[in-house]
């Protein structure tokens, strides 16, 4: 059973949480009167360009696709507007490797990464709703490295003497890019182009697992950025 001072306590938390939905409804219906606030929800989808920039690794940029929701509230009389989003998005990215140290000329390794996107974002009105600048935060949580090819498991990483392409899968999953981008369309259909950059160490996790990096001794170390071209289409 509850005793008197925890009831109370939920008692003046039951309140405050009243009293906030009280001033919040007040504000949102006083704005309403005077501006005609626009609220809609779209969907989006298109096609991906990824990679990590490193010193760690020799890396090449592959293709991926995204996919997602996005709601937005405009308000007439501002420069600007703003929309928070969840896509998901699946990319790849190649990393140089070698089957053995004899090997003369490096082979590509690929590997995949899925990720879950969560985005607030403030757009600019340079063309009043037909032409936008976007920018801002996101926050992402993804998967480990896949290898698509497992036969290359065992391969070499390109520039290491014994680091092989299983062990640089366990990058770290929880990462904060930044986004800018440029919206373009009319009526409920739009283009958006977009590059994120990651503000994150996405390969500090590997600093963790005592891997053999032998000639190099640095630190593991790598921005991800990610170029996405898509249709937005709201409602």
């Amino acid at each position: 059973m509850l005793n008197s001072h925890t009831k109370g306590m939920q008692k003046k938390q039951f309140i405050l949480l009243v009293a906030l939905c009280i001033g919040f409804v007040t504000v949102s219906v006083a704005q309403h009167k005077r501006y005609a606030i626009k609220n809609g929800i779209g969907i989006i989808g298109g096609l991906t360009q990824y990679d990590i920039a490193t010193d760690n690794f020799t890396t090449k940029s592959g293709n991926g696709f995204i996919g997602g929701m996005i709601a937005t509230v405009d308000i007439p009389h501002k420069w600007y507007t703003v929309s928070y989003g969840l896509q998901f998005s699946q990319n790849t990215l190649e990393i140089s490797g070698r089957p053995t140290l004899a090997a003369i000329s490096p082979e590509q390794m690929e590997y995949k990464l899925m990720a879950v996107q969560v985005a607030f974002m403030l757009h600019v009105k340079l063309l009043s709703d037909n032409l936008t600048l976007d920018v801002g935060p996101q926050l992402q949580y993804n998967s480990e490295l896949e290898l698509e090819d497992s036969s290359q498991s065992n391969f070499i990483v390109d520039g290491f003497d014994a680091l092989l392409a299983e062990d640089i899968t366990k990058i770290s999953q929880f990462n904060a890019n930044g986004v800018v981008g440029a919206s373009a369309g009319i009526g409920n259909f739009k283009l958006r182009a977009t590059y994120s950059y990651g503000f994150t160490n996405i390969l500090n996790k590997l600093n963790d697992e005592n891997l053999t990096t032998t000639p190099d001794s640095e630190k593991f170390k790598g921005n991800q950025n990610m170029l996405s071209f898509a249709l937005m289409i709201t409602f």
